[in-house]
């Protein structure tokens, strides 16, 4: 199954399920945040891996609901967090309505992905329930992190990609793992899958923190810079400041500090810093090294490779997005 007839049949799944219980005031905003897509990739990636072990794809359709909900509550919350203003273009919860229903909303989401996991086949659900419970607390886990990160001037580059791994390349391995699951793969299989989906989770937040600096914003849909604009601690910022010295080091230090600069000035700075260090280069670099490495997972997996080529081809299209 190729990622587009997986989005589709998932978009059509969810259309179907019923969000309209009462309060209004409760369900609406679930409603309203599933209504604003995105691009359906943890979804889609449970029923593509299920598809390179079974042709019975309907047996990953409630995980994938599943973890989509799970995921689209996760998002609320941070958004609440971060204090976002939007989210795909549109309001965030908090701002449409405001933080309470946010906090109160997110939370019946998190309930409701159970309910919708636990309508999986009997002989999966054990094991798909283990899997989800221990996802959902390292992507928490993930979480404090980051907000750990923002008080924080010196972080480590294994910290960093030790917060990514838990906050976003989990729940993409988790997906993945719960389509093989559902497809009757064997231990092994399962957890190659999970492995591919881990690196290429990391890969993918690696090349995410580089479009939101070198990114054409034309392409990229958003604006270029805001990571520097908050002093985000991404993997570019990070090597940064364990390579620069001297004048450099002091002038990046200086944009760190305080809240009265120019944006403009700011990102057009901290970017040229970046370049003059390599940085584009060392991070596009270390992205290639973990899809390289989710490639070979991928390849371990004792499928037909025809069976494979859809994820694969998914794969590769990632690595070259450029939004």
């Amino acid at each position: 199954m190729d990622f587009e007839k997986a989005r589709q049949l998932v978009d059509g799944e969810l259309e179907k399920y019923p969000f309209s219980r009462s309060p209004a005031e409760l369900y609406e905003p679930v409603r309203y945040i599933l209504s604003l897509g995105g691009k359906r990739m943890r979804p889609a990636l449970t029923l593509m891996a299920c598809s390179v072990f079974s042709d019975a794809v309907h047996q990953a359709v409630k995980p994938a609901l599943a973890f989509e909900v799970f995921h689209n509550f996760t998002l609320l919350h941070d958004d609440l967090m971060d204090n976002s203003a939007v989210r795909r273009g549109k309001e965030t919860v908090h701002e449409k309505w405001n933080p309470n229903v946010a906090i109160l909303s997110g939370d019946v989401m998190s309930i409701l992905s159970y309910r919708i996991l636990a309508e999986s086949d009997d002989q999966y659900l054990k094991e798909l329930l283990h899997l989800f419970n221990a996802t959902a607390m390292q992507v928490c886990e993930g979480q404090q992190w980051d907000m750990n990160f923002e008080t924080r001037m010196e972080v480590s580059v294994e910290e960093y990609l030790k917060m990514i791994e838990l906050k976003t390349a989990v729940l993409v391995a988790a997906c993945l793992k719960a389509g093989a699951i559902t497809g009757g793969a064997d231990p092994l299989g399962s957890d190659l899958m999970y492995e591919f989906g881990r690196n290429l989770g990391i890969a993918f937040q690696i090349r995410d923190d580089y479009l939101d600096v070198f990114g054409d914003p034309k392409i990229f849909g958003k604006k270029i810079g805001n990571d520097i604009l908050t002093n985000k601690k991404t993997f570019l910022l990070i090597k940064a400041l364990e390579l620069s010295k001297g004048k450099m080091k002091k002038e990046l230090t200086g944009w760190l500090s305080g809240h009265d600069h120019n944006p403009h000035d700011k990102v057009r700075s901290v970017t040229e810093i970046f370049a003059s260090l390599k940085i584009d280069r060392i991070s596009s670099g270390l992205a290639a090294t973990h899809y390289d490495k989710a490639v070979q997972y991928l390849e371990r997996i004792d499928t037909p490779p025809e069976r494979k080529a859809a994820l694969a081809d998914f794969a590769r299209d990632m690595m070259q997005r450029e939004k």
